[in-house]
């Protein structure tokens, strides 16, 4: 059998990307793969050496893409990893951006730009090895294709934004098509699935079905969520504590799968939690009636697409919400507003905290009561600063440190970090964390200063089964104190804590 990828005592020239042991793996022609792991444990540095980014000391990974008319491994493999889809390394990007278009540059591409690009770029791929006919009927597999994941994704509607006006939702399908139409013999994706509504799902999972039914393409998937192993994945590789074992079955795989506890949070975190003491000398959150935040009839447009329509939601103090409803529905458009974020807020009839909003606090009155994470957040922390800075941001609304936390201050990060199990990483600078890391440093950032109200926008994205199960419990133990209320998001009904009382469900304004 045809061994696509072979790699034989891989060990990467940087001491920094090593591995444990050196690497020993082989992907042969129709094996579809998932790379499975905790948190850290090497998932991602792994697909790095499997796709050259790190360089071998020897034995250098070696690749047979045949019958691929492309030689070069860039060609045949591409690898999604959702981490930095707009936005760049010197920060120039915020993550309020999205919601201040008066600030985005006309240059900026729209999505249909983008996607026309990546269409062109791999029509002119075709040829190369290939027939007249062959290249004909390439070329129409190619445009059935993309009519139909525009089809699946709706895409139709999002051609014109600009990129960085996407909800997270919708930039994964965006990635997915640009990725898709660009015809990769190997396709890598980092925890695809997340972010995407269940019926986007598992259309995304039919559709790689097919894909690989019908061509040579091969697929790798790289899972935190062991619940989102698709059936058409044939071979697991499991990598713990930066050690790749070796490949086994999907049956094997989930026939030795360990039994989930029952409980991961152990009763001393728990009890500290719970025995928090209550902040002092806080301004009375709520109005008369006991409401903390009031919509009265809130709309919300961008040129001619209408996000929120007629509005109205009222969230009283102690009341847990779980907010739900598909990909562009509105959903962090409706959290911006409750945070500030959007400038569009104080046009709106909106009460927070007792006092209608616009009349005369200013954003940062608004944000010293409220606990938040989002992607968008994750994504505009782009600075590579100590996880335990990242942490003390929180007690500044900052995104960065911009004052030296106090020694009693130090401590409170320090005592969070402990909570989610990520004290040993305080030191390390945010960027060399896995990205499951930097989503538990953002959450104990959400809740270092005993926030009022929690604002969780997909709060459990990246995380590995465990970490899910903690969150969650670290979650409903918080919220169980006095006067504590909490909205959240997400696209998965198991990731909602026990504590949730009170749904609101959107629907997308076509």
């Amino acid at each position: 059998m045809q061994n696509i990828i072979e790699i034989n005592n891989g060990v990467p020239r940087h001491p920094l990307y090593r591995m444990k042991q050196p690497v020993n793996l082989t992907v042969a022609s129709g094996e579809q793969i998932a790379i499975v792991g905790a948190n850290g444990s090497g998932k991602s540095r792994l697909v790095d050496v499997i796709t050259g980014r790190y360089p071998l000391l020897m034995n250098e990974v070696h690749y047979d893409f045949s019958p691929s008319p492309m030689k070069l491994a860039s060609d045949n493999i591409k690898y999604i990893t959702f981490r930095d889809s707009y936005g760049d390394s010197d920060g120039n990007y915020y993550y309020q951006q999205r919601w201040n278009q008066h600030d985005i540059d006309e240059k900026t591409p729209t999505a249909g730009e983008l996607l026309e690009e990546a269409f062109q770029t791999a029509e002119k791929s075709l040829g190369y090895g290939m027939s007249e006919e062959e290249a004909r009927q390439e070329q129409e597999r190619r445009k059935t294709l993309r009519d139909k994941l525009y089809e699946m994704f709706h895409l139709s509607s999002l051609l014109d934004k600009y990129i960085i006006l996407l909800s997270s939702g919708e930039l994964r399908k965006f990635q997915l098509t640009k990725t898709l139409l660009s015809g990769p013999r190997m396709l890598i994706m980092d925890n695809p699935f997340i972010g995407l509504d269940a019926q986007t799902r598992q259309q995304l999972m039919e559709l790689l079905d097919v894909l690989i039914s019908e061509t040579d393409l091969q697929v790798m998937l790289v899972l935190s969520k062991t619940d989102d192993i698709p059936d058409f994945i044939t071979h697991v590789i499991p990598v713990d504590n930066l050690e790749v074992h070796p490949k086994i079955t999907l049956t094997d795989y989930r026939k030795n799968a360990a039994p989930r506890p029952a409980r991961v949070i152990d009763d001393r975190r728990k009890n500290s939690i719970l025995s928090l003491p209550e902040k002092q000398n806080i301004m009375n959150t709520t109005d008369a009636d006991g409401c903390i935040l009031k919509f009265n009839n809130v709309n919300i447009r961008y040129g001619q697409r209408t996000i929120l329509k007629n509005l109205d939601w009222t969230v009283r103090q102690n009341e847990k919400w779980a907010l739900s409803g598909e990909n562009g529905a509105g959903k962090s458009t409706l959290l911006s507003l409750v945070c500030a974020d959007n400038p569009q807020s104080y046009a709106c009839d909106i009460e927070l905290f007792g006092r209608k909003r616009g009349s005369g606090e200013s954003i940062w009155e608004i944000k010293k009561h409220i606990g938040y994470v989002s992607p968008e957040m994750h994504r505009a922390y782009l600075k590579d600063l100590p996880a335990i800075d990242i942490v003390a941001s929180g007690l500044y609304d900052s995104v960065g440190l911009y004052m030296h936390p106090k020694a009693e201050q130090r401590g409170i990060c320090e005592w969070w970090m402990n909570i989610f199990g990520i004290e040993a990483l305080k030191d390390r600078t945010f960027l060399k964390l896995s990205s499951g890391e930097q989503r538990l440093c953002l959450l104990a950032r959400a809740f270092v200063k005993d926030p009022e109200l929690l604002i969780l926008d997909e709060p459990l994205h990246g995380l590995d089964d465990r970490n899910r199960q903690l969150t969650r419990e670290i979650i409903s133990a918080f919220c169980q104190r006095k006067n504590k209320t909490m909205v959240m998001v997400t696209h998965y009904a198991e990731e909602l804590p026990d504590i949730i009382d009170h749904h609101l469900f959107l629907k997308k304004n076509i």
